[in-house]
């Protein structure tokens, strides 16, 4: 951790025969017996052994080896230490479960397992540890329920469970703990009320609840909580007005009720709560005016109130004494009006968010902020104002390090004098996404401070200019969106740029090979522009530090560069012209999660050596031309797979799926109410998908999200019944191939299945009647095999098209006839002519799909006698749409 100097103890241990004078080691000074272990912050390594000598260590009384880098499980051996009052092994990387013979330590008074990789549940014997005093169990994997025997902890001071994967109710039993002072419970999956009981907890002083499932109101028995200071609900989904239980908390510093489903307007007596430091309640439904009223409050420095519905002038009141407040945030409300020049007063303000404010097309007034010192991020985006001069406004903040502008309309005109040396500035971080932009700014030559730099989603033409590789601390540009065609070549760049993205724009040529001089790149976004030539073998210097390369969507030719990106965490290079086959380097890339290699010219066998890499979240070989049986192969950490159009063949082995691990078993430790996408930092990974019929693009991928797509080959032979084992399993697409048999009954297994897809086979029997109980299956398409027999009731069924179920003559039953009712002529009877070829589907598909970008939502066409139906679940689409110019396809982005 940062501030946590480390030091090898042992190292002194060889230069004394007496264990009692080495370093970390204390011993009883009568006996001699060893009483204290510190091995904390000695850059230690290594796993708990069971025969490790610590178990001789009888007399121990206190085990301290946190903060090193220890693995493994934690053995039996630790039961022998029978007087071991303090257990520390924080801060390292311990797995497995906590063992039941946890309780056996009768005498612990501190018990600190945070931040390592524990899993399973915590055991009830830790009950029976009824002198403890300390439990610390944040940071890990833990899931499952808390067992209510923690309610008999009655010395229980500090209770850390944040950061786990804990579901359900908290054990009501938790009010039993009188002595406890602080109780972490965020970032868990908590459900169900608050529990009432936590009132009971008289003693409290820090209340952390925030990001989980909890719902209700605030609890009436938090009037009792007189002690407290620091109470954080926030990221919930809690309800109900401002709760007026709290103003009787005279002692509250820090109030968080951030992204909850509060309504109703802030009570004037908040400012009963005199000692309030920090009120942050963004994110809710409040209404109302501007409380200017919280200024009241002397000691207030944090106050966070955007994303309400708050409305009406913004007005300050009288400030008269000089204010302590240091971040304000009153951004995305419905305030009219211009910029209070009280502002002016709050002279120690540090931050500042004021976004999405309706000026009513008033100029903003930028001299009012040259009084505010200390003022250090503004955010000013989305502002119903006239156009912003950006050359005049930077010389008034002169301490100013990050500015958003975003979506103004601003000024950047070259201006003759910008040249003539301006006075340097500190701006570290500048947003102008969106704010019609024809010209590179010309004045951010001069901002040497410059780090961070968005200019996407503008007009911006021409080169990228030379001198902007120069800037020495420049490590974030985003360029996407534009109209660059080109770049200028710099003399010398500087190497600091960490993220180059520069996507959607009208980039010609070959990759310039200055890029491969900028030797610290994590991250390099190229798609959907119009390079052509190879992929630069001078890349190889980037090859240490880059995670994310995407060249998706140019014109990219030749094979793939061997031995260039081995710290790849995320490849895609889709829709490009490369040849040849997949490089046998790819296996060695460890800590490869997505590799999209869709719609290019590859040609090979399946790649099986892929499943040595066991981080592999994404495989996408779509579109190429492979070829071959796809051999048995254990992909654990695979959510998403797509091999569809190419040329694989032969059968399955009934048992394929048995070690896809992650699709079977994802939602017991990966569900929540956080929602994480596959990504990091600044880049986030996309994809496009067959999902319910329509070709998809997901924008961003959720980590819960699992698919598999194995359409469009010439597989035979039965559907493996392991299929049945994928139980997180969304979207399942096995359509135009040649299967044959039933379909397994073992797919009713998939209880969180949303599409499935085995239509153009030669599947024969009944549709199996436990697919009618997957309640979360919207599409199904059964069309053009050779199936006969009862079609299943339920709900799903009675939603599908006809059109699911054409081209099987032996159908038939009441679902069906529901379905088909309004055909004309009997779903038995209808005939539908077959493509004649493979070109002629994929003309028909490309026609359906470019339609879809002009009508989503809407039925709009037919392909191989079936319907197509848009279908956009707004949990991970794009709920903008996306500038598709020169796309070779169009997706549904909504």
């Amino acid at each position: 951790m940062v501030g946590i100097e480390s030091h090898r103890k042992t190292e002194s241990w060889g230069n004394n025969s007496d264990c009692c004078n080495w370093e970390g080691v204390t011993c009883n000074a009568k006996s001699g017996e060893v009483i204290e272990l510190n091995l904390s912050c000695s850059s230690l390594h290594g796993r708990f052994h069971s025969n490790s000598s610590i178990r001789n260590l009888h007399f121990l009384t206190t085990l301290d080896r946190s903060h090193n880098d220890f693995e493994g499980q934690i053995t039996s051996s630790i039961e022998n230490l029978s007087h071991l009052t303090s257990l520390d092994l924080s801060y390292n990387r311990f797995s497995g479960q906590i063992l039941n013979s946890i309780g056996n330590l009768s005498r612990l008074t501190s018990l600190d397992l945070s931040f390592n990789q524990f899993s399973g549940q915590i055991p009830s014997s830790i009950g029976n540890l009824s002198h403890l005093t300390f439990l610390g169990l944040s940071g890990n994997r833990f899931f499952g329920q808390i067992p209510s025997s923690i309610g008999n902890l009655s010395h229980l001071t500090f209770l850390g469970l944040s950061g786990n994967r804990f579901f359900g109710q908290f054990p009501s039993s938790i009010g039993g703990l009188s002595n406890l002072t602080n109780l972490h419970l965020s970032y868990n999956k908590y459900s169900g009320q608050i529990p009432s009981s936590i009132g009971n907890l008289s003693q409290l002083i820090v209340l952390y609840l925030s990001v989980n499932n909890f719902y209700g109101e605030i609890p009436s028995s938090f009037g009792n909580l007189n002690q407290l200071t620091r109470l954080d609900v926030s990221f919930n989904k809690l309800g109900g007005n401002f709760p007026n239980v709290l103003l009787n908390l005279t002692g509250l510093s820090v109030v968080s009720l951030s992204n909850n489903k509060f309504t109703g307007t802030l009570p004037p007596n908040i400012t009963s709560l005199s000692n309030l430091m920090a009120f942050y309640a963004s994110d809710n439904a409040f209404t109302g005016t501007f409380p200017s009223f919280l200024f009241i409050i002397p000691s207030l420095t944090y106050l966070g109130l955007s994303g309400n519905q708050l409305k009406g002038t913004l007005e300050f009141g009288n400030i008269s004494s000089p204010s302590n407040l240091q971040y304000l945030n009153i951004g995305s409300n419905n305030f009219i009006g211009p910029i209070p020049s009280s502002i002016s007063k709050l002279i120690n303000l540090q931050e500042l968010g004021i976004s999405h404010l309706n000026t009513q097309c008033r100029p903003v007034d930028f001299s009012i902020f040259s009084h505010l010192k200390s003022l250090d991020d503004l955010r000013l985006s989305y502002l119903t104002t006239t156009t912003i001069d950006l050359n005049d406004i930077l010389p008034y903040f002169k301490t100013l390090r990050s500015l958003d502008l975003s979506g103004n309309l601003v000024s950047a005109t070259n201006k003759s004098s910008v040249s003539s040396d301006p006075p340097s500035q500190s701006i570290q971080s500048l947003y102008l996404s969106g704010c019609g932009i024809t010209d590179f700014p010309e004045i951010l030559r001069t901002q040497h401070e410059l780090g961070f730099l968005d200019v996407s989603n503008n007009k911006i033409k021409g080169q990228v200019p030379g001198w902007l590789w120069t800037l020495p601390n420049l490590f974030y540009l985003n360029l996407s969106n534009n109209t660059f065609i080109g770049f200028q070549r710099p003399t010398k760049p500087e190497p600091s740029m960490a993220y180059l993205l520069g996507s959607n724009n009208n980039f010609t040529g070959k990759i310039p090979s200055f890029i491969c001089e900028l030797r610290s790149l994590y991250t390099l976004d190229l798609s959907d522009n119009n390079f052509s030539g190879s992929i630069p073998r001078c890349m190889e210097n980037l090859k240490s530090n880059l995670s994310e390369l995407n060249l998706r969507q140019n014109n990219l030719s030749g094979g793939f560069p061997e031995h260039i990106f081995e710290s790849l965490r995320s490849l895609d290079v889709g829709h490009n012209q490369l040849v040849g086959k997949l490089p046998r380097s790819l296996r060695f890339f460890s800590n490869l999660e997505v590799l999209n290699v869709e719609s290019n010219r590859i040609n090979d066998m399946f790649p099986f050596w892929l499943s040595s890499l066991q981080k592999l979240q994404v495989l996408v070989l779509r579109s190429n031309a492979f070829h071959g049986p796809i051999n048995q192969a254990l992909f654990p950490k695979l959510r998403i797979i797509d091999i569809s159009h190419n040329h694989f063949n032969g059968s399955l082995p009934t048992e394929y799926f048995v070690e896809w691990s992650r699709m079977s078993s994802l939602g017991t430790y990966e569900d929540g109410s956080n929602v994480n996408y596959l990504g990091s930092g600044y880049y986030q990974d996309s994809m496009v998908l067959m999902n319910k019929g329509v070709e998809s693009e997901l924008v961003r991928i959720l980590t819960i999200y699992t698919a598999v797509d194995f359409s469009g080959n010439k597989f035979e032979g039965e559907i493996p019944k392991s299929i049945g084992l994928l139980k997180e399993l969304h979207v399942l697409n096995l359509s135009n191939n040649a299967f044959t048999g039933h379909i397994p009954s073992s797919i009713g297994n998939l209880t969180a299945l949303e599409s499935l897809d085995v239509s153009q086979n030669k599947l024969y029997g009944e549709i199996p009647q436990e697919i009618g109980n997957l309640s979360l299956l919207s599409y199904m398409n059964f069309s053009h095999n050779q199936l006969t027999g009862l079609v299943p009731g339920g709900q799903q069924f009675l939603t599908q098209r006809c059109s699911s179920f054409e081209g099987n003559l032996g159908l038939f039953g009441s679902s069906l006839e529901e379905v088909c009712r309004d055909i004309h002529t009997p779903a038995s009877h209808q005939q539908f002519e077959t493509p004649q070829t493979e070109e002629e589907d994929e003309d028909l598909i490309s026609w359906i799909a470019a339609a879809i970008g002009f009508g989503p939502g809407i039925a709009f066409g037919l392909m191989f006698g079936y319907i197509l139906v848009s279908y956009k679940p707004e949990w991970f689409m794009n709920p903008f749409g996306r500038n598709n110019r020169r796309r070779k396809r169009h997706t549904t982005t909504h």
